[in-house]
């Protein structure tokens, strides 16, 4: 149970910093400059928090880490952003928004994984 919470608890770290660009973006700029800021910084984000992750835990192999990660940064954006407070998924039918981003949260964490293995 202690390792699935650390693990949770990562992935809410970076999911949270993620949410906090796309919120400090939009009130500072135009939702399209907050979703390609946040397209560059999600898998430095991510990258940082694997990094801190693998260092000191280090669980679960990279590939099942970054499925985590990346299933848990989806079901957030779906259960909480989307439902909760857009209460649209529209955000969904984005490349920028979302689906871009997940693939790169889920290479970035991947690829931090394999370069700790060893």
């Amino acid at each position: 149970m202690k390792k699935t919470i650390v693990i949770l608890i990562h992935a809410l770290i970076g999911w949270a910093l993620c949410g906090s660009v796309i919120s400090v973006g939009r009130q500072m700029t135009s939702a399209w400059n907050a979703l390609v800021v946040h397209l560059l910084l999600a898998p430095v984000f991510f990258a940082i928090v694997s990094q801190v992750y693998f260092k000191f835990f280090n669980y679960t192999k990279p590939f099942f880490t970054a499925c985590v990660f990346t299933l848990f940064v989806i079901s957030m954006d779906f259960f909480v952003v989307a439902m909760l407070i857009e209460k649209s998924y529209d955000m969904f039918l984005s490349p920028i928004s979302t689906w871009v981003p997940f693939g790169l949260i889920l290479l970035s964490t991947f690829t931090v994984g394999k370069l700790n293995e060893g």
